[in-house]
């Protein structure tokens, strides 16, 4: 928690000055201020605002000028720091950093900002539940160093090198060695880099109007911490190549390698019904990621459906597969374990023509003999339309089409609206059933799974908002391959989410949580209640219910129904019943969502908000 009543925006007298920056916070207590190169003592508490993993953290705005250099420090003896950064108007940190101020568990973070505005420093701990006092204090750095001239390096040629605080760094702070090499268009390189002292990080690229533009990089080559780069030149040129650390607090010596990369994989010629044998060793090509690969070329029809299977017992195995139609071809799926280590697809094909199975490992010096197949399996039944209101009955068996996990499944196609909820129910008392749901369009893929979440022991049901208007399908089976037997399946239309109520601080609501509720993705049931509230003071929200696991969450609203979580209990004043003290950061609409902590929990609560005296 902050101790301070209000979030202050940060401003700068100029490019090179960093004025201050404030804390935002919960106590109604004097504004506190950080001026540069003073330090903010601070804490991490119950009541602080909540990620969306119920992580507290503390908020502080700056504002900055685009290429300003600054940089934040955390430390703590309580709990391992941890920064991010955001830009204006973003969702997504630009900048995180855990453990770059030392050797210990304190965070510093650099950064160049790209843009004018205000941006946000959020602290917190890496740990979700770590809290505790923590030491906060910005500063802005002074200009990056001049960008020496490139070290010319021969194809061939191996240097040694050091990275030391004389270095120049790049727009992340971190300090590199540049070298510079000629080549032709299409001429390919394989650069390592390997150090005993750091975890390297290369980058290939060129400049454009004295900026360094990346074409490719590497950080580590699936072994160990060095890397390793295969790179295709584009076109006839020069080409830089970035020697530097992963991370601002590492130095050390490094030994640099620029030679002729081996040849590209040649595909050999595969059809379907075939299963071969390979190995992969130090001879084997390499492909423009690195990695050393095989390749096969099959001829394939449209709609007809393949199985791919990659099995190996002396590596991790990778599959991938390509549609033909290049350069370069278009990269269709992949997948690393279907089976433990073993990989597997299974693939509807868009149209007739070649196809192309790439066959390495997951890391790029894997080594070892391994057997490929490629079989022809029954395509996927066109979906039976099923509607809302309707109860599909029918039967699982070896006739039916098989999914990647060797299950068999039947399948179910119906229109959603966007924002409108569905349930999809399904029983059988032969086999445990398991429930998928997806968009219509293009190779199935799984938005919403469940598997026990009726309550009425290995029964599904399956709670979902459709993200946008468009058909939909539903896969049923077992949960387990081999399975099989009689099922019944039900869709219902729940209509839209129920929009919030209202709570006064002060009252008390009673109500029943029910089917028709809203419904969180780990199926349990909730009421929504909106509260306004303001900064500094702390709410008491209390939840009991002789019915069910009471489980309360505040947040904010966000975008269609989500809620960013800001704080929650489960068991805060008895075992099943709930109880949270939480203060409030800004004036403003809260939501206070009374819930149960189990799937499909129902039965009556009364939910009560008080202000702490």
């Amino acid at each position: 928690m902050r101790r301070f009543n209000r979030t202050r925006t940060v401003g700068l007298a100029g490019v090179s000055a960093l004025a201050l920056i404030t804390a935002g916070g919960a106590w109604a207590q004097d504004a506190g201020a950080l001026v540069l190169g003073e330090g903010l003592d601070a804490s991490l508490e119950e009541g602080d605002s909540r990620d969306d993993l119920g992580a507290p953290y503390d908020s502080y705005t700056v504002t900055l000028v685009a290429g300003q250099r600054f940089e934040v420090e955390m430390r703590s003896d309580d709990f391992d720091a941890y920064l991010e950064l955001y830009g204006p108007d973003m969702e997504e940190p630009v900048a995180v950093d855990d453990d770059s101020a030392g050797d210990g568990t304190d965070a510093r973070l650099r950064y160049t900002a790209t843009a004018d505005g205000i941006y946000t420093v959020r602290a917190r701990a890496f740990s979700e539940g770590a809290m505790g006092p923590y030491n906060l204090i910005a500063r802005e750095r002074p200009p990056a160093p001049p960008e020496p001239e490139p070290v010319a390096l021969a194809l061939g040629q191996s240097l040694d090198g050091v990275i030391d605080d004389a270095d120049p760094v790049d727009d992340q702070d971190v300090p590199f060695d540049a070298y510079r090499f000629a080549a032709d268009a299409g001429e390919r390189v394989i650069v390592t880099l390997t150090s005993d002292d750091f975890d390297t990080y290369l980058q290939v690229g060129h400049l454009r109007d004295g900026v360094f533009e990346e074409l490719a990089f590497n950080d580590d080559d699936g072994e160990s911490l060095n890397s390793r780069l295969v790179f295709a030149t584009p076109a006839r040129g020069d080409y830089l190549i970035r020697v530097r650390p992963l991370s601002t607090s590492e130095s050390g010596a490094y030994v640099l390698s620029l030679q002729p990369a081996p040849p590209p994989p040649e595909a050999a010629r595969l059809t379907i019904g075939d299963s071969v044998t390979g190995t992969i060793d130090p001879d084997t090509p390499v492909n423009d990621e690195g990695y050393r690969a095989r390749l096969y070329r099959f001829d394939g029809r449209e709609g007809q459906r393949i199985d791919i299977r990659l099995e190996a017992e002396d590596f991790d195995t990778y599959l991938v597969l390509y549609r033909d139609d290049g350069p370069p071809p278009t990269r269709l799926d992949d997948n690393d374990d279907s089976d433990g280590t073993n990989s597997r697809l299974t693939r509807t094909l868009e149209g007739s023509g070649t196809y192309v199975i790439e066959v390495r490992g997951f890391s790029q010096t894997v080594e070892g003999d391994y057997t490929l197949s490629l079989a022809e399996i029954a395509p996927e039944r066109p979906p039976v339309p099923i509607a809302f209101g309707a109860v599909q009955e029918g039967v699982i068996d070896d006739k039916d089409p098989l999914d990647g996990q060797d299950r068999n499944y039947d399948s179910f196609r119906f229109t959603g609206v966007e924002g409108s909820r569905v349930q999809v129910i399904a029983r059988s008392g032969d086999f445990d059933t398991f429930l998928r749901l997806g968009s219509a369009d293009g190779e199935f893929e799984a938005l919403a799974t469940d598997d026990d979440g009726l309550g009425e022991g290995t029964d599904s049901r399956l709670n979902f908002t459709i993200p946008e208007d468009g058909d939909y399908v539903i896969r049923l089976s077992p949960l387990s391959e081999g399975n099989e037997g009689l099922y019944s399946l039900e869709l219902i239309d729940r209509g839209p989410a129920p929009v919030p109520g209202s709570i006064l601080v002060g009252a008390t609501a009673r109500g029943t949580l029910g089917e028709a509720d809203a419904a969180a993705g780990d199926g349990s049931y909730f009421d929504a209640y909106r509260i306004h509230a303001k900064a500094g003071e702390t709410l008491v929200i209390t939840m009991v219910s002789n019915a069910f696991d009471a489980f309360v969450i505040v947040g904010r609203e966000k975008d269609g129904n989500d809620i960013e979580v800001l704080a929650s209990d489960d068991d805060g004043l008895s075992d099943t019943h709930a109880r949270l003290e939480w203060e409030v950061p800004d004036d403003g609409v809260y939501v206070i969502r009374a819930g149960s902590y189990g799937q499909s929990e129902t039965g009556a609560y009364a939910l009560k908000v008080e202000r702490k005296p």
